[in-house]
């Protein structure tokens, strides 16, 4: 179980100031996550920083991979940020007695310089917006796929390209089940409405103040809505989507944080070329649906998340909580090391 975050007051770490640390777990923090829940808490030790899990979401059945996935996000942006500021992020993954209770350890394996495509990627970190409103006509052309693909690939990660037509429509087909059965479930529509709607402060869904689009029956890639109040109905969306399923080759913890720093890449990529994303959770969501959505796959790539990415006009920011009620209170190290997997 995660620490209580406390209001320790920020340190300096890795050779960085006490600024340059605030802005690297700030950068960290824009990661996206389940119902903007920013399940992520640092850990700030002058020799590392650790990344630690909080949250969990009963009603999901598979909500302690979506943790993970988001804190896998969070990872990647603290990469990046580390990397502007000329250190090369050694990181180890569920790090045990070194790090307790830690899903990740960041530690200074040396310096490098800060590559264009590196601050091109931190640039839009703060860009990076989930948009649930239709996509322009334009297609993605083919050099932003592959650049996509590139990026989930250096990751350690899969993304699949849904491309075949019975694949589309058998994809479509699971997301509509998937939706069906969450809409029947209560436990998790009181979840969904706990997260999502007029919620005040710093977590959770907020509704756009903007009018935007209620999916539509024949919208069949945009289901879920989570703005209440005045829309405007009469916009559809794109009937031919790029759909894409961010994967992994193993299934296991590892290889959902490993996920989730491919999801972060594919997201960034996306965003330098001027492209967003939509996550379609459904089919991930609901652990039947998810086992057919493995066998359409092919049964070898494990399926983490669905998206939709096109080109899509500007959305607000969700709101961050701010770092200081991300921080948890350091407690003396052992001597012990034991690391069971780095990148």
């Amino acid at each position: 179980m995660a620490r209580t975050p406390t209001s320790t007051p920020m340190t300096a770490a890795l050779g960085l100031s006490v600024d340059e640390v605030g802005e690297v777990l700030e950068r960290a923090s824009l990661a996206p996550s389940v119902h903007n829940s920013q399940p992520w808490r640092f850990l700030v030790r002058a020799e590392q920083i650790e990344l630690h899990a909080d949250h969990h979401f009963p009603a999901i059945g598979l909500a302690r991979r979506e943790l993970r996935l988001s804190c896998g996000a969070a990872l990647m942006n603290m990469r990046l940020a580390l990397q502007h500021f000329g250190i090369r992020p050694m990181v180890t993954l569920f790090p045990g007695s070194a790090a307790p209770g830690a899903l990740a350890v960041v530690r200074h394996g040396g310096f490098t310089e800060p590559t264009s495509e590196t601050d091109a990627l931190l640039r839009a970190v703060p860009r990076r917006r989930t948009n649930v409103r239709p996509f322009g006509r334009s297609p993605v052309p083919e050099s932003a796929r592959l650049l996509l693909v590139r990026a989930a690939a250096q990751e350690r990660g899969w993304l699949h390209v849904v491309s075949d037509r019975e694949e589309r429509a058998w994809l479509c087909e699971l997301i509509k089940r998937a939706d069906r059965l969450q809409q029947a479930d209560p436990v998790h529509q009181a979840e969904l409405a706990a997260w999502t709607g007029c919620r005040e402060g710093n977590d959770g869904v907020a509704p756009e103040p903007a009018r935007r689009s209620r999916p539509r029956p024949e919208d069949e890639w945009v289901l879920r809505d989570f703005a209440p109040g005045e829309k405007d109905a009469q916009q559809p969306f794109e009937s031919d989507p790029f759909i894409v399923v961010v994967c992994s080759f193993y299934d296991d913890q590892v290889a959902e944080l490993r996920a989730g720093q491919a999801l972060q890449g594919v997201l960034l990529y996306a965003a330098t070329a001027g492209l967003s994303a939509t996550f379609i959770p459904q089919p991930v969501q609901v652990p039947s649906v998810r086992d057919d959505l493995r066998r359409l796959l092919g049964g070898t790539l494990i399926p983490h998340i669905v998206l939709r990415i096109g080109y899509g006009s500007p959305v607000p920011a969700t709101p961050r909580r701010p770092v200081r009620e991300l921080l948890l209170e350091p407690e003396p190290l052992t001597r012990s090391a034991h690391r069971v997997s780095s990148r």
